[in-house]
């Protein structure tokens, strides 16, 4: 008798898993209420969801990740067999809703806060990225895939603050190149274009690995990182800092100083130190240093491309004015401004 109930509640925990394939996982993802219009509400352990949500949900937060949108919440009804993230070597996936399965696999991994992963096959987001034991492999949204290693990271850790030293980097032709260089970072010693070859004394090629070891360090931690300039090779030893921008948030290097962006650059929130700014709710970046800009990724790529001071062009109800940010003073200047 012990036998036969032991064999029954395993089938029961394992009612989902593999054998019924990716069938199976679009009837527990129906089951367990997983996708609510454009919510994920995955349960997970202890009577808990992971919620992917851009709008604070109405309902008990444990924690909380501003940059992936994901929240902790208590769950009452407490789904029995609860996903679980996959550890192992991921075989096939496929990003499933309520309706479909569509079967496929990553082509390009997650760059930490500012790239997210993409899928072979077309996506409908919101959906759960899974196996076909339905053990988790990321979460789907518009912006593109959360990759699991920062979904563990977040059901693990108390905090949800990531680390930077004041680079964004990428891979191009093979190489791991540094795309935009923080000039508000104190003592940055970084060159946009350096190619990043070593991390803490090892050889390191993929963006994706090298952002994630960084975002994921403890602020306060040092790294090693051996670039190549030019024909020179250069070791720097660099102090992990918070970071302050990218995935949901905006990134344009500002969000240390307090600023705050939309997705078309408009200001949303300003921090009470900087009122000396001049700057308000609602005023437009549409230029940096002279250039002309239309999304975080261009700020960041023209910010650094200044010696004493980053020249900021805002708009204002059909009034433009600039505003002068040193990298070492606490305030800006507001220099002139034109019709």
């Amino acid at each position: 008798m012990l036998r036969l109930f032991l064999a029954l509640n395993f089938l029961l925990l394992n009612l989902y898993a593999c054998k019924g394939g990716y069938d199976s996982c679009i009837l527990k993802v129906k089951d367990s209420s997983s996708i609510d219009n454009s919510l994920l509400k995955i349960p997970v352990i202890n009577h808990k969801r992971l919620l992917f949500s851009v709008y604070q949900p109405n309902t008990k937060i444990i924690k909380y990740d501003p940059f992936l949108s994901l929240y902790l919440v208590k769950d009452k009804k407490n789904f029995k067999h609860p996903f679980k993230i996959n550890n192992h070597l991921s075989l096939g996936m496929a990003s499933i809703n309520k309706k479909r399965a569509v079967e496929g696999r990553i082509t390009k991994r997650q760059v930490g806060l500012n790239s997210f992963a993409k899928f072979s096959e077309k996506t409908y987001a919101p959906s759960l990225l899974l196996n076909s034991c339905c053990a988790l492999e990321g979460l789907v949204t518009p912006r593109g895939i959360i990759e699991k290693r920062y979904v563990q990271r977040f059901l693990n850790n108390r905090s949800s603050s990531y680390g930077d030293i004041g680079i964004r980097a990428y891979n191009k032709r093979g190489l791991l190149l540094i795309k935009s260089v923080n000039p508000f970072f104190k003592d940055n010693p970084f060159k946009k274009n350096d190619r990043i070859t070593m991390l803490d004394g090892r050889k390191i090629k993929r963006a994706s690995v090298f952002m994630r070891k960084i975002l994921f360090s403890k602020v306060g931690a040092f790294h090693k990182v051996k670039v190549k300039r030019g024909s020179k090779y250069l070791t720097f030893k660099v102090k992990t800092k918070k970071r302050y921008g990218g995935g949901y948030i905006s990134d344009t290097f500002l969000e240390g100083k307090g600023v705050y962006f939309s997705n078309s650059l408009s200001i949303i929130k300003i921090t009470n130190k900087l009122k000396s700014y001049g700057l308000k709710r609602g005023d437009k970046l549409i230029q940096v240093n002279a250039k002309k800009v239309k999304n975080s990724s261009e700020v960041r790529k023209y910010m650094g491309d200044f010696i004493s001071h980053a020249s900021l062009l805002f708009e204002r109800d059909g009034f433009e004015f600039f505003v002068n940010i040193k990298a070492k003073e606490k305030n800006a200047i507001i220099s002139h401004a034109k019709f």
